[in-house]
């Protein structure tokens, strides 16, 4: 018996959704289940063949728990160590390696000090930094944002110089990064699976979060498609089995926006239904395909083409 588990938190429409989709379709030698932890000890063989992780970024025992199972065998979805590593400023850097175009964005030194650190360890950090510089190269207005992290939290908008350095030292020990606004006609939220599964949803930020798909515009057929290729290649660069890749259309060029949403938001209640329709039967799918495909002899975890090495862009 191959059994597939969803780890979660706090979410309440989309885990059971999986696991009787899953179970409705998946046949007599296949079981999806909540999974459920009673001690983590080292050793053994991998209860699941597959786990789809949404909450382990919010949790470190679980991440711990996640690459222990990863050891014995079992598939999680997505990779915990590619996960544990990745952030969106390297994010940024990778789609300018492949082409795609982004926001201009600097790193940002948090504010305070790290704890168990002094003056001495930072001597390798110039101060005060070349802040003209920066600003001259991200320009105003522009988004302050943490360089790690998701659903909007601690975005701020920034229209001068005086407003950043005001904003810069309430925001603590977080890293942060400045990014320029782009200034959007359109923007798009992708869900992609398998590096292979594309869903492009009109969505406007500044809407209220409940609104937020019901955006009015539609991307033209040439649009999408480059949409589609961009979210393809940056999700096989990444090795994300799941992902969402937020795109702002300006002048008719899409500037990727954000791509390090590995647990995407799949509430009904938010995305709609025919969108959380499409999330739930791909990723359905998907977990029973890589059940299916899974043997002793080969790699349990999707790593990235930036890791691997492997030849870089083409979808297929």
């Amino acid at each position: 018996m191959k059994k597939i588990g969803i780890l979660y938190g706090q979410e309440n429409t989309f885990p059971q959704a999986f696991i009787d989709r899953v179970n409705r379709i998946c046949g007599p030698d296949v079981l999806a289940e909540s999974v459920m932890i009673d001690k983590a000890v080292q050793g053994g063989v991998a209860e699941y063949t597959v786990v789809i992780d949404r909450i382990s970024h919010d949790v470190p025992f679980y991440r711990a728990w996640l690459k222990d199972a990863a050891l014995r065998g079992t598939a999680v979805l997505n990779n915990p160590f590619w996960w544990s590593a990745d952030e969106k400023y390297f994010n940024n850097a990778l789609a300018l390696s492949l082409d795609i175009p982004v926001p201009n964005t600097a790193l940002l030194p948090a504010f305070v000090q790290p704890d168990n650190t002094n003056a001495r360890s930072f001597r390798n950090l110039a101060f005060p930094m070349d802040w003209e510089g920066i600003f001259k190269y991200v320009g105003f207005p522009a988004y302050m944002k943490p360089y790690a992290g998701g659903g909007w939290r601690d975005v701020h908008y920034i229209s001068s110089r005086e407003e950043f350095f005001d904003v810069h030292q309430q925001t603590g020990r977080e890293t942060m990064m400045l990014q320029a606004e782009v200034k959007w006609e359109e923007y798009y939220r992708c869900f992609c699976i398998g590096a292979r599964h594309v869903h492009i949803m009109p969505y406007h930020p500044g809407l209220p979060h409940a609104e937020r798909y019901n955006a009015n515009f539609r991307p033209s057929p040439a649009l999408a498609a480059l949409i589609k290729e961009f979210t393809i290649s940056l999700n096989r660069m990444l090795g994300y089995d799941f992902n969402t890749v937020e795109f702002a259309v300006q002048d008719g060029v899409p500037y990727a926006i954000d791509f390090c949403n590995p647990a995407p938001d799949a509430d009904p209640q938010s995305v709609g239904p025919k969108n959380f329709e499409w999330f739930l039967e791909h990723s359905a799918q998907y977990a029973l395909e890589r059940a299916m495909a899974a043997r002793e002899d080969e790699m349990n975890l999707r790593w990235g083409i930036f890791v691997t090495g492997a030849a870089a862009r083409n979808p297929e």
